[in-house]
């Protein structure tokens, strides 16, 4: 009786696990093919990808895509400011928005309730975009690369997942450093940072994801200084100089002057451009992703 129960227990568990690995297999199919997909039709050949039925694996292998999109004017100056901004600007977000966490998580810190208050109050009112430009104009931000790093220098929501996962770390950490002589800023940069690793590596992704997408303030600020403009910008003209210039089936002319007209297919051209805007999210993804996992999973566990 008890072989049998262990067979027909056997034949569930071997059920439920197939049924588990069919689920995840459609999962891991419904989220790679339209990255396949766009990938696929990024390296065909144009003229060819207008007869359509791309769908995992280039039918005309060719790079003609992306070299047709390195050919535009300003592309390789949006790329280094692209690469500075996200660079400056995580390294700065993450470090100031960690500081100002550590002090709103300190018990000692009597103002601690009202600042967290009107910093959550800033997740629900905006001045909305005209008074937001006239600040920037007023703070001589016009023509800068600058109002692409400090507007974004603090963010009400990354801070309170930080100081969320600092008060879950035992106060007596810090009152035990204080007894010892160190200062505030000592605890927080030899003491406090290095346990905050995870959350740290989750909020780093979140701004430099956001740093790298980030066109609309170059269109603000910066469209008439070529020397400022970023990766995302000219993508955004050459996608919209393609969706006006025709319709999907529709050839394009290479835009630059004084070289042999190649035409190209706008479906192409949009798809080299959605790998170029997300490969090198995915390269920088694997470095960060141990201690991204640990980050999302702040709050899930209770002691």
């Amino acid at each position: 009786m008890a072989k049998k129960s262990l067979n027909q227990l056997s034949y569930k568990d071997y059920l439920f696990d197939i049924i588990n690995y069919s689920f995840l297999i459609v999962v891991i199919i419904v989220t790679l093919y339209p990255f396949l997909n766009v990938l696929a039709i990024s390296l065909n050949d144009s003229t060819d990808t207008i007869r359509g039925g791309i769908y995992l694996w280039p039918r005309e292998f060719t790079f003609n895509n992306y070299m047709e999109i390195m050919k535009y004017d300003n592309l390789v100056t949006g790329f280094f400011n692209s690469v500075l901004r996200t660079v400056i600007g995580t390294v700065l977000g993450v470090f100031i928005q960690a500081m100002v966490a550590f002090t709103l998580s300190r018990t000692d810190f009597q103002g601690r309730r009202f600042v967290s208050t009107a910093i959550v109050l800033t997740m629900y009112f905006s001045g909305g975009l005209i008074p937001g430009y006239m600040l920037i104009r007023d703070l001589g931000l016009i023509n800068s690369f600058w109002v692409y790093i400090l507007p974004g220098l603090v963010s009400a929501f990354n801070i309170i997942i930080i100081r969320s996962f600092m008060d879950s770390l035992p106060f007596s950490l810090q009152e035990s450093a204080k007894m010892d002589g160190a200062s505030d800023f000592t605890i927080f940069y030899r003491i406090i940072l290095p346990l905050c690793k995870p959350v740290l590596a989750t909020i780093a992704l979140f701004v430099a994801v956001g740093q790298w997408n980030q066109w609309f303030d170059t269109y603000l600020y910066n469209s008439m200084n070529e020397n400022l403009t970023t990766l995302q910008y000219e993508l955004m003209k050459i996608l919209e100089n393609t969706t006006m210039g025709g319709s999907q089936d529709a050839n394009l002319m290479r835009p630059n002057e004084g070289e042999q007209a190649n035409m190209v297919s706008p479906q192409s051209i949009k798809m080299a451009i959605t790998m170029v805007t997300v490969i090198p999210i995915i390269l920088v993804y694997p470095f960060v992703q141990r201690y991204f996992i640990q980050g999302m999973t702040l709050g899930a566990v209770k002691q």
